[in-house]
């Protein structure tokens, strides 16, 4: 398996060159030079597989032959080890939970699938690695957990100063070895246009050898498939489910929508946005135009200007009509998603975080209109980890985890800088 630049002005790379490149040197994002048909007799026996093979068997094709497979298949035991319960809301909804990893976020499957190759690869350099990242909040904090004190790779997150929670700040910002967090007095958009830049600056990387964390890294992006294979392989109907999916960067829905070109069945997905509705007004108009992203409460989808936009256009060939037939897109607001919140925690008495309720409120949109249709939604932090926000929208008393009462008790350890490349080239040129 190769990549290719979306801007077409890059050579082709393999599965390594991309993941340490992060972005291609001519700013475009990687893409896979085919998607690997998955075969219909595994697929059909996927009920009976444990959930390290479906690993296994999803990233090998993107891998390749860059780590033997005797070691990839530790890498995915590792990235697995935790459980992702499909859990009946009702007899139409069912949720997906992703919380139960380390940082409680669906961010802990890909940030530890990318560590974990990228510390098989760097025992062969002689070289240190810097870890480049920009986080709206769980990004950052699986990025931290997952890399925290790997021998030759040094960590800088940026994020958003108070546009994330007080939890999703502690888990970035204490408790890390070779982990520094930047507090950017801007949006997520200023941090990700920073990092970006910091990926063409020629002469910076000359200087440090850097890759990149989010989503746009092919290694973070495309393990996320594999908990569609899990979902898939839990789902009790005949009939392939609907996948309602929380969506800020798009770098979810995005390996969803490629595991079903891989031949996962899915009817449908809808693309479950908040006030930074982008999406939803393309998806209607067939014109996209990027916009300043404003503040909600469901704060990991606040992007106003999606990387992996270009990559579902690259999924599709630009094909608009095909998209409108395999995806729909709603938008939900901040009342509407704490009214979601209250009113199903009190008739089915499950209680979901900010995103999982924007989520199940699209989803039920789209059931409106499709009465026949069963659906999954994505619920991609646990609730107590904006704990503050939900206690003082819906009066939902929050239950803290003894974990999370741990990482309440840590010192918050970060440097301020401006939303300007200057202060990020500044601190990255200087550091030792």
């Amino acid at each position: 398996m190769n990549y290719y630049s979306l801007v077409q002005k890059s050579p082709r790379v393999n599965f390594k060159e991309a993941l340490f490149q992060g972005q291609a040197p001519d700013g475009g994002l990687y893409f896979p030079d085919h998607i690997p048909l998955l075969n219909k007799n595994w697929l059909g026996a996927i009920k009976n597989l444990e959930k390290e093979e479906i690993a296994l068997e999803v990233m090998k094709p993107y891998v390749g032959k860059c780590i033997p497979e005797d070691d990839l298949y530790r890498i995915c035991e590792e990235t697995c080890s935790f459980s992702f319960p499909l859990v009946a809301i009702h007899d139409k909804i069912s949720c997906l939970e992703l919380f139960h990893g380390p940082t409680m976020a669906f961010k802990d499957v890909g940030a530890r699938f990318m560590s974990r190759c990228l510390s098989w690869f760097v025992q062969h350099e002689n070289r240190e690695v810097t870890v480049l990242v920009a986080t709206s909040g769980d990004t950052g904090a699986a990025v931290a957990s997952g890399f925290s004190g790997l021998k030759g790779v040094n960590v800088v997150v940026l994020y958003p100063s108070g546009k994330v929670s007080r939890f999703q700040e502690l888990q970035m910002t204490s408790g890390h070895s070779r982990v520094t967090a930047l507090e950017v007095s801007g949006t997520f958009d200023d941090c990700q246009r920073m990092v970006k830049e910091a990926f063409a600056d020629t002469e910076l990387k000359k200087k440090r050898f850097l890759t990149s964390a989010n989503s746009i890294n092919v290694a973070r992006w495309l393990p996320q498939q594999i908990y569609y294979f899990l979902a898939y392989k839990d789902w009790p109907c005949e009939k392939p489910p609907v996948f309602s999916v929380p969506s800020g960067n798009f770098g979810n829905i995005c390996s969803g929508l490629v595991a079903h070109a891989s031949g996962l069945p899915v009817q449908h997905f809808i693309a479950a946005c908040n006030a930074n509705k982008v999406f939803p007004d393309f998806m209607e108009s067939g014109v996209y135009s990027p916009a300043q992203s404003v503040s909600t409460i469901s704060s990991a989808m606040d992007v106003g200007d999606p990387s992996n936009f270009k990559r579902i256009l690259e999924l599709f060939h630009h094909n608009y009509a095909g998209m409108k037939e395999l995806i729909s897109s709603y938008s939900v607001t901040d009342h509407r998603t704490a009214e979601v919140i209250w009113d199903v925690h009190h008739k089915y008495g499950y209680l979901m975080d900010p995103h999982g309720a924007v989520a199940f409120d699209c989803l039920q949109t789209y059931q409106d209109l499709h009465p026949d249709e069963k659906g999954i939604f994505m619920e991609t932090a646990h609730p107590a980890k904006f704990g503050e926000i939900m206690e003082s929208t819906t009066g939902v008393p929050i239950t803290m985890p003894a974990e999370m009462s741990a990482v309440m008790k840590g010192v918050k350890q970060s440097t301020p800088i401006l939303p300007e490349y200057s202060d990020l080239i500044d601190f990255l040129w200087n550091k030792d």
